[in-house]
Formats: structure tokens, sequence, C-alpha cells
């Protein structure tokens, strides 16, 4: 039978400090030369995955920003004909809600097959730590505007925004009510006091994605590993889905099996005991 495995990886497959393991990135690799098909479902961009997940052996697509695109790390390319744009309808909410609601955040559009990403300003300690985080450690690409009207017609994609619950709330209720959106609010692994909501197509998610991949590469089973409630798509998807052990209690009330944490290198414990039952993936 052959099975893809995918985790999560902010909470689940990296550890405390947003790193791969050397025991992780070792074990998959050689899980991987022994017929391991294994990949990553993520709300990160290309930028930072392909600097987290540098010399670990993924055979397979990883779906970025909770589903809409995904990216071939072999290659160094966005698969084209799987990105999820907004349509204009979405534009147009996404846009209204900003300025009601929002006035600040990021918008990501790929335009020539370059990801781009636009603010109008950075006012919380947050959104000026991850501009400083993203430009210093993963070298991305930070574009401001005026007003994000100005990325009508470059191919918006994904919209984020991280900040306290109490601030979203109003912006995710109207947002939940808009058809042609797709809305993951949930709350930031690292900093607790905070929440992140992104929005993208509605035809964007992990699930899709993951269904998408299952039959691009005619796999028979889906095994997904998660912890936050953005991974609760991947269930649905899933033959079988499991959460680590510091997984919110949705996400463990979802799972088949609690596992050990990111921490203990839970995902990739569970691959081995799994590879030494069966000798073979």
């Amino acid at each position: 039978m052959k099975t893809l495995y995918i985790s999560d990886l902010d909470g689940t497959l990296l550890n405390e400090k947003a790193e791969i393991s050397d025991f992780a990135r070792e074990n998959i690799n050689m899980l991987s030369e022994k017929g391991l098909y294994f990949s990553c479902a993520t709300a990160r961009t290309q930028a930072t995955v392909k600097k987290i997940l540098s010399g670990v052996d993924i055979n397979c697509p990883v779906i970025l920003m909770n589903g809409v695109a995904m990216y071939d790390l072999k290659n160094d390319r966005v698969i084209d004909e799987e990105t999820k744009y907004y349509n204009e309808e979405s534009e147009k909410a996404i846009l209204q809600a900003i300025e009601k609601y929002l006035h600040t955040g990021f918008i990501y559009t790929i335009e020539n097959g370059e990801l781009g990403c636009y603010y109008e300003n950075a006012k919380t300690e947050n959104q000026k730590k991850f501009i400083e985080d993203r430009v210093k450690n993963y070298g991305k690409k930070f574009t401001k505007v005026d007003n994000f009207s100005k990325c009508l017609g470059r191919g918006i994609i994904y919209y984020s925004i991280e900040e306290k619950k109490e601030i979203l709330d109003p912006a995710h209720d109207f947002l939940m009510k808009e058809k042609p959106l797709h809305v993951e609010y949930y709350r930031d692994t690292y900093d607790t006091d905070c929440y992140f909501m992104e929005v993208s197509s509605a035809s964007a998610s992990k699930k899709n994605s993951i269904l998408a991949l299952k039959k691009m590469y005619g796999f028979d089973k889906v095994v997904s590993f998660g912890d936050n409630l953005n991974d609760l798509a991947m269930a649905e998807a899933s033959d079988e889905f499991y959460a680590v052990e510091n997984a919110k209690d949705e996400v463990k009330k979802a799972a088949d099996k609690i596992i050990g944490s990111n921490t203990e290198n839970g995902v990739v414990k569970f691959l081995l005991e799994k590879f030494n039952q069966k000798n073979m993936f």
C-alpha cells in the first residue's frame, strides 16, 4: 500500500526554536531512502520552508499557506496549476475587512511566478519582529504600499495577520460570512497571547491540497500529524490522523491517537516505530 505521511511544521515536526532537530533530519532521510513518502503542510511560505527543511529529503511537494500553493523543494518551484488565487469577489471582501476592522497585516501575491508580500504599516511589535526575522534569517522581501488596493491585479493568494484575539474577532466574524473566502483562525504556537487569522480563496485548504497530492501521486492512504486548529482540515483528508502531545484539545479529540510532543520528536519516533513494525512503508 502506497502511503503518504504528511506533517504540520510549527508545534508538530519543529521544536520549540522552530527548527527541525538533527535527530529528525537524519531519520527522515534514512527512512526516505528505504521508501518513506514524506511531506509537510504548513501556514508558512516557501521562503521560510526552504531554509527550515534544508538537508531534509522531502520527496513530495509541500503544502504552503494552509493549502494555497504546493511547492516542489527538489526543483525549487511553485506548482502553478495548484495555486489558489483570490477572485474579484474575494479581493473586494478582504479589502473591505482590512479597511473597516484591521488597517494592517500582510497580503501575499504570486505574479510572474514570484511570491510577493505587501504591507501598509507595521504598527505592532509582533509585526515588526515578523518582518525583521524574515528579512534577516530567510532573505524574504517585503514591499510597503500606501494602500492595499495597489495589490489588485497582482495575483492575490493570501492575507495574514497576527493580533490579540479581541482585535481580530470582529474582522473574523465579518469574513466568516463571506462565501468566497476560507478563513483559518488559531492561537500562535510561540506567542500564546496572540492569534493568527489567515485568509485565502474558498478552494484553498490543507484538506483539498492533501486530496490533490493523493490523486497526483496515486497514494492509497494518507497519514497526517498536527497540533493546532488549522490542522483539523488535515484530519478530514486523512485515513489516520495523529496529534502530538502538545496539541490543542480540539485537535486531540479529532485524532486517532496521541503521540509524543514536538520537543520529543514525536512524529519521527512514530515513523521509526512504524518502520520497525513492518520493515517497510
